[in-house]
Parts: C-alpha cells; structure tokens; sequence
C-alpha cells in the first residue's frame, strides 16, 4: 500500500512494532497486507493506544463482557484479556475470515506481547500512518491497550514488563559494543597503508 509506511510487498516476513500506534488504523493496514498475500508480525502489542479515555473504554469492554451465549458459554463470543489477542481479534474483524481467502490470511499473522526471541534482533518496522502522534490532536485522550487488558483480566503485565526490561538491557550492551567495533575499525583504517592494496581491489570492482 502507497504510503502506509510498511516497505514494497511479498517480504518473506515484515516485523512491525505496534508501539504508540492506533489501534483501528494499524489493523486495518495489516488486515490489507495480509489479504494480499504478506506475512506480517506484531511484536509490543500492549503499547498499542486506542482513542478515548481509559474509564471510557474500560466501561466498553466491561457491557462486552456481558455478550455471551444464554444457555452455554463455552459457545461464545470469547472475550480476550490479553493485548495480542485483543489485537488479533480486532484484525480478525477486518478479514472474511469464515472464507478461505480470509482464513488463509490468518494464518500469516502472529502477535506477541512483548518481543519474544527471535523477534528481538530482527529489524522492525512501524506504519506511520497509524501513529497516534500524527492522526490524534494532542489535546485528545488515549488509553494503551495493556493497561485497560490489565483492568479486565489480564494478568501477565508484571512479567511482560520484567522480560522487556531484560531485553532492553541487553540491546543496550550490543549496542555498545557495537559502537566500540565500528570506532575500532576506522581507527585501523585510517592507521592502515592501502596504497599497494587499493589498485589491486580496484581492479576486482571493489
């Protein structure tokens, strides 16, 4: 799609990290993608925001709650608590998924809470057309998604937190030593005397 910031279609797999975006233009992006045949992954689905305040949305969740089969629950509608699934359901909406076209469609999405391995070294993209900070006025209320899970039954947060916690730690150090490699390779360049070097690479193209 022309300007929905994901990068040109049939990737093998496209990352997309769900922070601060809105939660009905980021499904409906993907839902397309998916229809057209891509493989998408949402990693960090409870930083997704939704528009309205959190005591608006939370009464919203709680009259869906009471939606339910008279006479066996276990029938359905399920209510899920947790961030991914409440995703997941949401792009469900947006894909005929009761047809094998949409059912096809769904089996090319994954989402996660959190950035689970290996997710968490490969490169990630964001669709900037769902930013909050570019399609809400400032002056607007948003909630994010894990939040209100955790207001109705979701019980994973803590351990969520703890895990991107350790993540982070750990991209931070790479991080570092990954800035201490590239400062040493352009010392030994600079150091280095490639002038018998330099005709012979240039020769092979390089």
């Amino acid at each position: 799609l022309s300007g929905c910031g994901l990068p040109s279609m049939f990737q093998k797999v496209v990352v997309v990290d769900c922070r601060a975006h809105l939660l009905g233009r980021l499904c409906a992006t993907v839902a397309k993608e998916l229809l057209n045949g891509q493989h998408v992954v949402l990693v960090r689905c409870e930083q997704v925001n939704i528009t309205g305040s959190l005591i608006r949305n939370r009464y919203k969740y709680l009259r869906f709650l009471d939606k339910r089969h008279l006479t066996n629950p276990t029938r359905g509608p399920y209510h899920y608590r947790a961030p991914s699934k409440i995703v997941w359901r949401t792009i469900r909406g947006m894909v005929p998924h009761k047809s094998a076209r949409g059912a096809a469609a769904l089996e090319r999405l994954k989402v996660f809470d959190g950035v689970p391995p290996p997710y968490d070294k490969t490169k990630k993209v964001v669709i900037p057309d769902a930013f909050r900070v570019t399609r809400l006025r400032p002056t607007r209320k948003f909630c994010v998604l894990g939040r209100l899970s955790a207001e109705v039954g979701w019980n994973y947060g803590g351990l969520v937190d703890k895990l991107e916690d350790k993540r982070r730690t750990r991209a931070a150090a790479y991080y570092q030593r990954k800035k201490a490699l590239i400062a040493l390779r352009k010392k030994a360049e600079a150091k280095a005397d490639l002038k018998e070097v330099t005709p012979v690479l240039a020769a092979y193209g390089y």
